[in-house]
């Protein structure tokens, strides 16, 4: 019998976790088992777990009203299938928990892909509920497999944001400030806005004096600002801010700083959820409104044609790894506790923007 080992977080304490062990349930007809190979760990799996009620993610892989597991994207192959069109050994690529091992129910099968039609997921987000197929995938990406886990998922956002700021033509504005600059997330979105010279639009980054040096390798910013030092900035630009850092005390900084010429404001992360919260009301400038990207994901699916959208992000998300993997030092971990530690790291903002982490469980 398949023992399973998971991660476990605590919904209310995201610092607390414990480790759980059980025998892999007897699987019901169409289901598959798999084995977790790898996960990539990210400030956005922070992001997962700040808004897994409100948002969610915690029903992805549910496990009770105190304790979640936090979703992450990675490998896993097929050690047990019930699945007439699964076969054992079968390689996918997508989201799962922080475990050894899960259960997934395979439907809308395609060469390419398939969904999981667990029940439980059937009502959450659908972005998240696709499985790549590697067999058929081309060879290119077998090159950057740890760089998919950790930088895919989140360049796949960047572009998003990169395309919604596009199709509302900035809100007017003709610079973008980005909050948590050495995010993935963030220096993604840069180098899309950055290296697209028909936009002609001013990218400034915001982040702490520890990354400011990395950011400013990244080559994908007209300026670098440290955190504290927003005063600096000329307040008379017309602006949009897009936050991966969910800070609301640099929120407030930012609003009273450029007041009305605020002309949007966009939460995407919460690389710095301490500090986070429902910024108060009344700023001056446009009102900070929460980015949930499956809503625009489903705007461009209408407009041309279902999974269209998704694979221009796909093609981004490659293109903007091999511009960036260079910059990229990957730490791979195995077993729950050395999970556990990067979780922690995590949280504390402990881990360089430079820095990749692999998680093996």
């Amino acid at each position: 019998m398949t023992e399973i080992t998971e991660l476990w977080t605590n919904r209310a304490d995201l610092r607390e976790t414990k480790t759980v062990t059980r025998s892999a349930p007897e699987l019901r007809e169409g289901e598959v088992l798999m084995k977790i190979e790898k996960v990539g760990l990210t400030a956005n799996n922070v992001s997962y777990a700040v808004t897994g009620d409100s948002i969610g993610y915690w029903g992805y892989f549910p496990a009770d009203e105190t304790w979640g597991k936090v979703p992450a994207w990675g490998f896993a192959h097929v050690v047990d299938s019930n699945c007439a069109e699964i076969e054992s050994g079968e390689r996918v690529w997508g989201f799962f928990p922080l475990a050894s091992h899960v259960v997934l129910r395979p439907g809308k099968v395609k060469p390419a892909r398939f969904v999981d039609t667990a029940e439980h997921r059937a009502a959450l987000p659908p972005m998240y509920n696709g499985y790549m197929r590697t067999g058929p995938e081309p060879e290119i990406l077998s090159q950057f497999e740890d760089e998919r886990c950790i930088l895919f998922p989140l360049f796949a956002t960047s572009y998003i944001l990169y395309d919604f700021l596009i199709d509302n033509d900035f809100f007017g504005a003709d610079q973008v400030l980005i909050g948590s600059a050495s995010s993935k997330t963030g220096f993604g979105l840069a180098h899309l806005l950055f290296n697209d010279k028909s936009l002609d639009k001013r990218v400034v980054g915001l982040t702490s004096t520890g990354n400011a040096v990395f950011c400013e390798k990244l080559g994908c910013f007209d300026e670098i600002t440290v955190y504290g030092t927003e005063n600096e900035l000329d307040p008379s630009t017309k602006s949009v801010f897009v936050d991966m850092s969910g800070d609301r005390p640099l929120t407030v900084r930012i609003h009273e700083h450029f007041t009305d010429n605020l002309l949007a404001t966009w939460v995407v992360g919460a690389t710095h959820w301490e500090d986070g919260g429902k910024p108060p009301a009344g700023l001056p400038g446009a009102k900070p409104t929460f980015f949930f990207a499956p809503t625009h994901m489903g705007k461009r699916d209408k407009e041309w044609g279902p999974g269209k959208f998704w694979e221009k992000a796909f093609t981004a998300s490659i293109e903007v790894t091999q511009d960036t993997a260079s910059t990229l030092v990957i730490v791979a971990q195995s077993g729950a506790d050395a999970a556990a530690a990067s979780w922690l790291g995590l949280l504390d903002n402990k881990v360089p923007g430079s820095t990749g982490l692999i998680v093996s469980i």
